[in-house]
């Protein structure tokens, strides 16, 4: 193909009109010779989903939604923020039937949603069930979180709360509900999380990913977290399954509350369902780039850990840890008047 754009190019270019169809030409022709070997390209791949079985989802039962779950998640905030999304010139008088009408629909195709992921989890254990069994556990967790709904608004108010006190650039809780990436987390979060202590498979990993994909937030569903919780900046943030998190604590951007190396069994795999993460108390600020990992490790209340420490072990209460200060060294340009370096602490 490339020879022949080169021959084109240097023997046809006073012809506007050949150039172009020998170049198409010699492209369909080859086109149709490549194609030819798509069929056995094709018998390739899907021998591999015979050979490689773990990594294709064939002949089983469907999987929850991936665009139904991200749907059903900003029917959520609209629930839990009404005014601030979709829905302009609410007022005290309507609100009433337009977050009615939300529920009835979430009510529905949540528990579809529920319904398929207990199902699958069941197959895939070699149990059996029929669809009503499904449906009508699912509208029982269903209607569970849609009941914790009222405290959930209590819970992230005081969210919105904690992080216009804790940032002095903020102008409003307004500025916060629609700005902020900590607080679009921890509302995807405390949501999942319902759904995480329901034991409902896949979807509230489905719902923590979306939100990590959208803020850079990791936080698994099962980590606890308690009210007044502020994520300043965010990006890069990570907070393992089985974090415990008190009230009133405010993490930077780039903190890892994460593990340390996994206990294996005599088989060699790896212990699962034990506290793997740290314990952050009450009223704990944690600075950029700051790592605390181990399930025995507990931040004590009201302490400090500073940027980028690496902690894996406890420390007490009213503690400040930081890193020892470096020392810096300036040289200036070769133009100006000073001539040597100058070192100084910080």
């Amino acid at each position: 193909m490339l020879t022949v754009y080169r021959y084109a190019r240097r023997n046809f270019t006073t012809d506007q009109n050949l150039f172009p169809s020998i170049v198409q030409k010699e492209f369909v022709m080859s086109s149709a010779e490549n194609k030819k070997t798509l069929p056995a390209l094709t018998e390739r791949i899907v021998q591999t989903y015979h050979d490689v079985g773990t990594i294709n989802h064939l002949g089983h039962t469907p999987l929850p939604q991936y665009d139904e779950i991200t749907s059903i998640i900003n029917d959520f905030r609209e629930i839990l923020y009404p005014g601030y999304r979709r829905r302009e010139g609410l007022t005290f008088d309507n609100v009433k039937f337009y977050v009615g009408d939300l529920i009835d629909q979430v009510f529905e195709r949540l528990s579809i949603q529920i319904a398929r992921a207990l199902q699958h989890e069941d197959v895939v254990n070699e149990s059996t069930g029929d669809w009503k069994q499904y449906k009508d556990q699912a509208q029982q967790i269903t209607l569970e979180l849609l009941d914790k709904i009222s405290d959930l608004r209590r819970m992230l108010a005081t969210d919105v709360n904690a992080a216009y006190d804790g940032d002095p650039a903020c102008k409003s809780h307004d500025e916060v509900i629609f700005c902020y990436p900590g607080l679009e987390a921890i509302t995807v979060h405390r949501i999942a999380h319902e759904l995480y202590r329901a034991h409902v498979p896949f979807i509230p990993r489905m719902m923590s990913e979306w939100s990590h994909k959208e803020t850079g937030i990791d936080i698994h569903p099962g980590a606890t977290i308690g009210p007044s919780f502020f994520i300043d900046h965010g990006t890069g943030v990570v907070i393992g399954e089985t974090t415990v998190i008190g009230s009133h604590v405010k993490i930077y951007q780039g903190v890892t509350l994460g593990a340390l190396s996994f206990p294996i069994d005599v088989d060699g795999n790896i212990i699962r369902n034990m506290k793997r993460h740290p314990t952050i108390e009450d009223n704990v600020v944690v600075y950029a780039s700051a790592t605390i990992l181990g399930g025995d490790t507990t931040i004590g209340h009201d302490s400090v850990v500073g940027a980028s420490v690496w902690l894996t072990r406890s420390i007490g209460a009213h503690t400040t840890v930081t890193i020892e200060t470096p020392n810096l060294k300036m040289k200036a340009d070769a133009s100006d008047a000073v001539t040597e370096d100058s070192a100084f602490d910080i």
